[in-house]
């Protein structure tokens, strides 16, 4: 696998169409689960990419947003086993009220879990600020995979595919 140095930009590309990314936040609230690492589906509501920031919304009850209210550290995960790219994105959220983002972002899947529409009073709208991505994807064809693992088995050496790299927000 070579490794690249690849812009937010090209971090967009890779993420822009994968309808789901795993939410990870650290559990701080009392029980059994207090302290442990916590990953929920959530879609990104971005259309684009601009200052580096993923957009979420989330219910202002749910254990997401009071687990950021309490440490903002988070992690992303974003996989296309079709494509064979996958990307994990860290960072900083918060919970942000601008209604006008908010009504920017709206779409009708966000309806169907915010009835209220963008007043709705249950909707957070979350941001993350990217602080580190990597990636890895693979281009070679499945068939070509194939045969360079199998070459890698008879020969010991270690598979060549695709490219891995990071991503930092300057």
């Amino acid at each position: 696998m070579t490794t690249e140095q690849k812009t937010t930009a090209d971090l967009w590309e890779m993420i822009k169409d994968i309808r789901f990314g795993m939410f990870t936040t650290k559990h701080h609230h009392e029980g059994a689960h207090a302290g442990h690492l916590h990953s929920r589906p959530m879609t990104t509501q971005n259309k684009d990419l601009v200052d580096d920031k993923l957009w979420f919304f989330m219910s202002r009850q749910s254990d997401p947003v009071r687990d950021v209210m309490d440490d903002p550290t988070i992690g992303l995960a974003y996989a296309d086993p079709d494509s064979d790219t996958y990307v994990s994105v860290s960072g900083t959220a918060r919970v942000v009220d601008d209604l006008e983002r908010t009504r920017a972002l709206w779409n009708k899947m966000a309806e169907a879990w915010f009835p209220g529409g963008p007043e709705d009073p249950d909707l957070a709208l979350v941001v993350v600020n990217i602080h580190h991505a990597h990636y890895w994807d693979v281009k070679e064809s499945k068939l070509t995979q194939l045969l360079i693992m199998a070459k890698s088995a008879i020969t010991g050496k270690e598979p060549k595919l695709g490219e891995s790299g990071e991503i930092r927000p300057q």
